[in-house]
């Protein structure tokens, strides 16, 4: 779905370890969100564009940014410049997502869930569960009122309210039906009628359990289509904004960090071990992309310019000019580990991670 904090998956369940988050969560009530006292809001740091980001996001001119110790930064020059806001909480932030330039709301451990109406300057504590020792990965809202968080052990959050309130949900996933006749000549040009009974009781296995796996980010599609990237070669997909999903087939066991949308429909995800499928027909079939790295990948972009983007750890950065088919290795002197990467408008990048904030113009990679 741990993650460097808990937006890098393989490093956020070192953190749960040490931390000893491993205990169940059931029974856990959630705190008075908005009751906040004054030492629980986040410290204003000189250096906060250098200290550990998680996660970031880019909507309608304005980029926001989350991190360690209730980190929030925001730009409205393409990321020349950051301010940093108060927010009332020094939860690790995880995730982010912004309706619009305005409303938007971020996550993070103690399933903390934030809420802004004016574009990240000031934020709402609107839940809160220390309690469940659990963090939360992502979130995402099909529009103003409707929206679901994601983290480990298939803890799932859905709001119908703005984000005001939030209810437990359980992820209920079949496997999809597949026409395995179909889907098996899209493997192999030539394959025996046997061979397809084979694959069709492969994706017969039992994928549904997400109760027990790591859901580490929620990814929409050029379709609409929402994806859950989670552990264990688990990807969930939803049709209907998150109100049912299905379970995908897959032949890959590591964990998935991330995914993109590209622009001529196909879908990436990538997680362990610089592992990358593709998938150009929903997640029914997938190509295995070969990358030049054997680290973790956990966020890709595409910039203004075509070019998909995809970062990791050991200071990885793949770069594709042919849609996805093929990547090249940029490799970061410092070898920070980098947990997201978001577009610019003039073609280069937002990098974010361990090291803070680092800004790469198109011809730097």
């Amino acid at each position: 779905m741990g993650r460097i904090g808990a937006r890098i998956a393989s490093l956020t369940g070192i953190l749960f370890c040490l931390a000893g988050v491993l205990a169940p969560f059931s029974g856990a009530v959630a705190q008075e969100a908005g009751e906040v006292s004054q030492d629980e809001y986040s410290d204003l740091a000189p250096l906060a564009t250098r200290a550990l980001l998680l996660d970031a996001t880019s909507v309608d001119g304005r980029l926001v940014a989350v991190g360690d110790h209730g980190i929030v930064l925001v730009s409205t020059d393409d990321g020349a410049s950051w301010t940093q806001s108060l927010v009332p909480t020094r939860s690790m932030l995880t995730g982010v997502w912004f309706h619009d330039a305005d409303l938007g709301w971020a996550v993070g451990h103690d399933a903390v869930i934030l809420k802004t109406t004016d574009g990240g300057a000031t934020w709402r504590r609107v839940n809160f569960q220390p309690d469940l020792l659990l963090p939360l990965f992502d979130v995402w809202f099909a529009d103003a009122e409707n929206g679901i968080a994601v983290g480990p052990y298939g803890f799932v959050l859905a709001t119908s309210d703005g984000g005001e309130t939030w209810e437990e949900r359980t992820l209920d996933a079949e496997p999809i039906e597949v026409d395995v006749d179909d889907v098996a000549e899209q493997i192999v040009e030539e394959i025996t009628e046997e061979d397809a009974g084979e694959e069709a009781e492969f994706w017969e296995e039992d994928l549904s359990g997400a109760q027990d796996l790591h859901l580490n980010e929620i990814t929409e599609d050029a379709q609409g289509r929402l994806y859950i990237a989670a552990e264990a070669g688990h990807l969930y997909r939803s049709d209907d904004q998150g109100q049912t999903w299905v379970s995908l087939p897959s032949d890959y066991t590591g964990s998935f960090f991330s995914a993109v949308s590209l622009p001529d429909g196909e879908l990436l995800v990538f997680g362990l071990r610089g592992n990358m499928f593709a998938s150009a027909d929903g997640g029914l079939t997938w190509r295995d992309n070969e990358t030049p790295v054997e680290v973790s990948l956990n966020g890709g972009t595409v910039t203004s310019d075509g070019v998909v983007v995809v970062v990791g750890m050991s200071g990885a950065i793949l770069v594709s000019r042919d849609g996805g088919e093929s990547f090249e290795l940029v490799q970061r002197d410092d070898r920070k580990a980098m947990t997201a990467v978001v577009a610019r408008q003039d073609g280069g990048v937002l990098l974010f991670g361990e090291g803070g904030i680092v800004g790469l113009d198109s011809g730097e990679f």
